[in-house]
């Protein structure tokens, strides 16, 4: 395989105008408004895109409301794992030739626009899950959290959840755009009212309207862009099931396989991580992830987060954006993870800054833990 590391770089990335309950807006405008800001904050403009990626939308769509004729388009859709899929097939498009300025763009008014999607009455999950109550994906992970319960500990596995929620709420704390303004402590969380046994409340992420976008070029061109690079070192993507009914184990994504591959390509041990950006869809998505980056082994997670690592001042950093559980999650939330990694990277984090971060590793999971894509990102 071709050496594709520092090859291409993040020279933009925003967040839409208004993001959490945004009730005048639709999922397009979320997308224009997220693409404008990413291509001001590259000091780029449309004129200068020939690559156009999306998920959920197809870039059919996208483009023709954007007023971009791409040269090349890609519309993966793996859920919220897409958009950093999405880095891996921007850095091989530029060095493919295909395109020089890739433009990545979310929009999603997943709080004030709840349409229901059609189904395909003869998809397998309709045939063999939805008749069972496994009706949506609290209910599927809800399930591999209460195997991961019965394998590692229940008492030990609900700690390390509060763990995790606490401490991402902490880091929402300092986010200005974050959508959760109150402290949390662990009785709030305990207390929480339950959503699917052994999920409360606060172990399950936002919903909001949002949109996002991320622009990456050529290590040429972005040499001479607004805003100083971000580098893609690595990546790597991954899905081996669809429903929670064929996931081969409930206690492991494909993690396992992107997060090892990713690192490799980078040259990088996890020793070299100065922020992990990991998707917090619930928090038992970030439990088993963190275990199958290889930050620790399988059903060591509640050893590794104890006692707020991951919390502000904590020697791990991680979800310092507040994550999909406390800052914003439209619905597809992979995208926001980069945006939080490349502005701790230049560091424009502000209160929340993480010191001297040169470094990330960035996952994002997708469906029922049916997809991952990791990428690894460093400064200069």
């Amino acid at each position: 395989m071709a050496d594709l590391s520092r090859t291409a770089a993040i020279v933009g990335v925003a967040e839409s105008d208004e993001i959490g309950t945004v009730p005048n807006k639709s999922s397009l405008q979320h997308h224009m408004e997220a693409a404008a800001n990413a291509l001001d904050d590259a000091g780029l403009s449309k004129s200068d895109v020939d690559g156009l990626f999306t998920a959920g939308y197809s870039t059919y769509m996208t483009g023709d409301y954007l007023g971009i004729k791409p040269r090349f388009t890609d519309s993966t859709t793996v859920g919220g794992s897409s958009f950093i899929i999405h880095i891996a097939h921007a850095v091989a498009a530029i060095n493919a030739g295909w395109c020089e300025v890739a433009l990545i763009t979310h929009g999603q008014a997943g709080r004030s626009s709840r349409a229901p999607v059609p189904q395909d009455p003869i998809m397998p999950t309709l045939q063999y899950e939805i008749p069972y109550g496994f009706i949506g994906q609290p209910i599927n992970y809800a399930m591999a959290a209460t195997r991961y319960m019965h394998q590692y500990g229940e008492e030990r596995t609900r700690q390390a959840l509060a763990e995790i929620a606490v401490s991402t709420r902490k880091w929402a704390l300092m986010n200005p755009k974050a959508a959760m303004k109150d402290p949390m402590t662990f009785d709030d969380y305990h207390n929480s009212r339950w959503i699917a046994w052994p999920f409360h409340l606060f172990d399950c992420c936002l919903v909001t309207d949002a949109g996002a976008a991320v622009v990456v070029t050529s290590a040429e061109r972005a040499r001479s862009t607004k805003k100083p690079p971000v580098w893609v070192l690595g990546a790597a993507e991954s899905h081996d099931h669809l429903g929670i009914s064929t996931m081969p184990d409930l206690t492991s994504t494909v993690s396992r396989h992107t997060g090892p591959a990713a690192l490799s390509m980078a040259g990088l041990t996890h020793g070299d991580i100065d922020l992990a950006m990991i998707y917090d869809s619930f928090t038992y998505t970030v439990l088993i992830t963190l275990e199958g980056l290889g930050f620790c082994g399988p059903g060591e997670g509640p050893d590794f987060v104890a006692g707020q690592r991951t919390a502000p001042g904590g020697d791990f950093p991680m979800n310092t954006s507040g994550g999909g559980l406390s800052y914003t999650h439209p619905g597809m939330y992979g995208i926001f993870l980069i945006i939080e990694a490349v502005r701790q990277l230049r560091g424009e984090c502000g209160e929340r800054q993480v010191p001297d971060c040169g470094i990330s590793l960035v996952n994002g999971t997708g469906g029922a833990l049916s997809s991952t894509g990791t990428v690894a990102l460093a400064r200069d």
